[in-house]
């Protein structure tokens, strides 16, 4: 029974409600791919025994999963993509910062659902060691709930509660490391040779020194080298993160089938979403710098094949910070079904918009955006303007030297705009990992306080007010138009500042990430109902923006993009495609001052042949002047093909 047939008959059998009789012929499906991946990695030669105990595992992880989920699976299997709906709005939140514990966000649901929200991805919320455990990435256990948010009951009563609502969960899978207090480290601490196999452990510092001549530093400023000397098993061990982080060996098959079991475990707490982070350090190789290398691909492809067998209904999103070019391989290799993750962050897209406010034109994006391959068919982007960590400067050096700018002395200037090194800029960051010998450096602050929202309101200054909220929506109003789901980061959908009390706390102050991890203010969302504050103006729009994506089909994600040239440097075009002709163009000015563009090419899209259009946005009239279309300062227009 060829490939096609199978899958023929796992579509048939879903229509059945039966999870049992589609169990087999999901093993089937996708054995023979199972297997290919295992021995690329584990030459069957020497781990025939490990792949027999993956052929025992599989059937037992099935078992495993409760019904209702089984049930939800079958449904998925029917109705396809669902993480490609027009729908799909996503939040990403520390729970402790939003609203204490998971029973204080289970009673914020409603503030959710009520902007528009349905798919949240929930910082670690795992057990961790106490003081640095860098924002929960250390993990001491991959499953169950830290006592500061509760316990594993509540974690099961809100993805309960979500699925009742139709919404959906996302959680990290710290696949590369664990910290030092995980259980495997203990016992490698205590002597005991599996476990300490379990990592990439070594009796000398010979090899740590081989590795050293290749490898890059992650966090040269507070975690310099990538091994660190490990007394009470007389050891080095590979921590590429941090000192605490211990990278796992994944050479070892061992590793694989007891992570592949964590992770089902796991999903099996009701996750629709798998964060696989840092994936693209997953494989580590001597004489490589030990990112994006093939067999990383090839482990990643490993885990989703088996996870399709045992929890079909559950996708994985890379976690994979990388150049364009990198990124769209974390799909995988398949031209119509990517063999890897369904959904990848769109760190190009993010990292090249704060280049435009920056420099207020769109060159830079156009070239960058244009290089990258399509997507497979069936994958989608998360769009993003802000996260939890740093805006890193990793645009490809050919193509700012193709604008005519110096690539060192333009990541200069980028951060000095964004980090109070430029007395004219608006922008209040700061700097993150800097390098004084090589000047490089990375960006953090929150959303509002890089787009000039906190000088502003400092300075009383009604003009800058303006010009921040107008940049602030314009940003999101992209990424709620852009191919993908929309992400905001909690607290971004009300303008909340910069908090810089991290600066006050021994675990934290060396980490200025967090003065973009702010805790949700509920009080400023209590008086969101008037229409004079800048949060008020910033939340309304971007809740009645999320009401018009949910309302057209075109924003689905159908590779339906077309980035369209205007002629004009400072603004962004964009056409999301749809059926029968109808679509829509996306207009973006990230200048200070009005611009203006020719309006035929737009007449010859067919955007004006039904009277005088209408802003989406901002509900105006769009007025022409001479056959140009003029776009006010930071504004973004959504014009509705009729």
């Amino acid at each position: 029974m060829n490939q096609a047939t199978v899958h023929h008959l796992i579509s048939s059998k879903a229509k059945e409600k039966n999870p049992d009789s589609l169990f087999e012929l999901r093993l089937a499906a996708n054995l023979g791919l199972i297997q290919q991946l295992f021995h690329s990695l584990y030459p069957e030669e020497k781990h025939s025994k490990a792949f027999d105990k993956l052929l025992k595992l599989l059937p037992k992880l099935f078992a495993s999963r409760p019904e209702e989920l089984k049930l939800q699976d079958l449904a998925r299997i029917k109705s396809g993509n669902w993480y490609q709906s027009e729908k799909m709005v996503g939040m990403q939140l520390y729970v402790e910062h939003f609203n204490k514990d998971l029973k204080g966000l289970q009673e914020k649901l409603p503030y959710l659902k009520d902007l528009g929200v349905n798919f949240l991805h929930l910082m670690p919320i795992t057990p961790r060691p106490k003081g640095e455990n860098d924002g929960g990435y250390a993990v001491n256990a991959y499953y169950g709930v830290a006592k500061q948010y509760g316990t594993a009951k509540d974690l099961m009563a809100l993805t309960e509660e979500l699925r009742k609502q139709n919404m959906f969960l996302m959680l990290d899978f710290v696949v590369n490391h664990t910290s030092d207090e995980f259980q495997w480290a203990k016992k490698a601490k205590a002597g005991d040779k599996k476990y300490q196999d379990f990592y990439y452990t070594y009796g000398d510092d010979v090899i740590p020194k081989e590795f050293e001549k290749s490898l890059p530093e992650v966090f040269p400023e507070t975690s310099p080298g990538n091994f660190t000397y490990i007394p009470e098993m007389e050891r080095w061990v590979m921590t590429v993160f941090n000192s605490y982080q211990w990278d796992l060996n994944y050479t070892n098959p061992e590793v694989f089938l007891e992570m592949l079991t964590n992770l089902v475990k796991m999903v099996n707490q009701g996750v629709d979403v798998v964060r696989f982070d840092a994936l693209a350090f997953l494989w580590k190789k001597m004489g490589t710098i030990s990112q994006n290398l093939p067999e990383a691909h090839q482990l990643i492809s490993l885990f989703r094949m088996c996870l399709q067998v045992a929890a079909p209904g559950t996708i994985f999103l890379a976690e994979a910070i990388v150049a364009p070019l990198e990124i769209v391989k974390y799909f995988g290799e398949e031209s119509r079904r990517g063999n890897e993750c369904e959904i990848a962050y769109n760190a190009s897209l993010m990292a090249l918009l704060w280049n435009s406010i920056a420099t207020k034109k769109t060159l830079l994006l156009y070239k960058s955006l244009t290089s990258v391959p399509e997507k497979p068919q069936d994958c989608t982007w998360i769009n993003y303007v802000r996260c939890h960590d740093d805006i890193g400067l990793g645009y490809e050096d050919r193509f700012i030297q193709e604008i005519g700018w110096n690539p060192h002395q333009h990541r200069k200037f980028l951060l000095d705009y964004y980090c109070q090194r430029l007395d004219w800029s608006p922008s209040t960051g700061l700097l993150f990992m800097y390098n004084p010998k090589t000047e490089d450096g990375r960006i953090t602050g929150s959303g509002a306080s890089l787009l000039g929202l906190e000088k502003a309101l400092k300075e009383n200054d009604s003009k800058l007010i303006e010009a921040a909220v107008s940049k602030i929506i314009m940003l999101h109003g992209i990424i709620l138009s852009f191919g993908g789901i929309p992400m905001i980061y909690a607290g971004d959908e009300i303008g909340t500042l910069n908090d810089y009390s991290f600066l006050k706390d021994e675990a934290k102050k060396d980490d200025s990430r967090w003065v973009n991890r702010p805790k949700q203010d509920w009080n400023i969302i209590s008086k969101l109902s008037g229409k004079e504050s800048p949060q008020s103006k910033i939340f309304n729009t971007i809740k009645r923006l999320i009401a018009i994506r949910k309302k057209h089909p075109f924003f689905a994600d159908d590779n339906n993009l077309q980035l369209l040239h205007t002629g004009n440097d400072h603004v962004l075009a964009f056409e999301r495609s749809g059926k029968q002709q109808k679509g829509l163009l996306v207009l973006c000015n990230f200048d200070e001052k009005p611009q203006v563009i020719e309006s035929r090419w737009m007449l010859k899209l067919g955007y004006f042949s039904k009277g005088d259009p209408i802003n989406l946005v901002s509900g105006e009239k769009i007025i022409f002047s001479s056959g140009l279309l003029r776009i006010k300062p930071f504004e973004i227009i959504w014009l509705k093909k009729g």
